[in-house]
């Protein structure tokens, strides 16, 4: 299982708009302007497959659980190439997020334009932007990796999400997520 760092996005960036599938509730299209929350969006690029996603999985649908109430919409995305992939297709991503209790859009990038934009380079990959699309936050869930023992707790995103609705600054110090390579075609 290789490990693949993010990029980094420069904070500050204005979030890249996208019109992308969405694979739960089987809509054509879902504009990034329309799924936006009001006090924050979190862009998660996640897959079916990835050893790093399925070890996240139920802390991914336990913080929507928690903070999309509060404002802060959840997306996730995934990139990878189907045809060699075939695991991450849009019809197992619908069954996946049935079974992980996704109360979030999960939408299919089929052209992989939009992990371009967001210089997304491994699943997961995490951006949090304000309310005006602006990114605070990139980098990991938590210290938590498949096999090193260290529990699931979200904490590195959720003091993230907690400063920004508490309107003070999201610390600047922010470690990289760690994940699958995005599968690029």
């Amino acid at each position: 299982m290789a490990s693949t760092p993010s990029t980094m996005l420069p904070l500050g960036t204005k979030a890249p708009g996208f019109s992308l599938m969405d694979t739960v509730s089987d809509k054509e299209l879902h504009l990034l302007e329309d799924l936006k929350g009001g006090k924050g969006t979190l862009i998660m690029f996640i897959c079916n497959h990835c050893p790093f996603v399925k070890h996240v999985n139920s802390m991914l649908a336990s913080l929507a659980e928690k903070f999309q109430p509060l404002g802060i919409q959840f997306v996730a995305i995934s990139s990878n190439d189907v045809e060699n992939y075939p695991q991450d297709s849009p019809s197992l991503m619908k069954i996946t997020a049935k079974e992980e209790n996704y109360t979030f859009p999960y939408l299919y990038d089929e052209d992989q334009d939009v992990a371009k934009a967001y210089q997304a380079a491994c699943t997961p990959d995490f951006f949090l932007f304000n309310k005006d699309l602006r990114l605070v936050y990139r980098g990991q869930l938590d210290d938590s990796r498949p096999g090193n023992g260290i529990p699931v707790s979200g904490i590195d995103l959720i003091r993230a999400m907690e400063a920004l609705l508490a309107n003070t600054e999201v610390s600047p110090i922010q470690k990289p997520s760690i994940g699958c390579n995005i599968k690029w075609k």
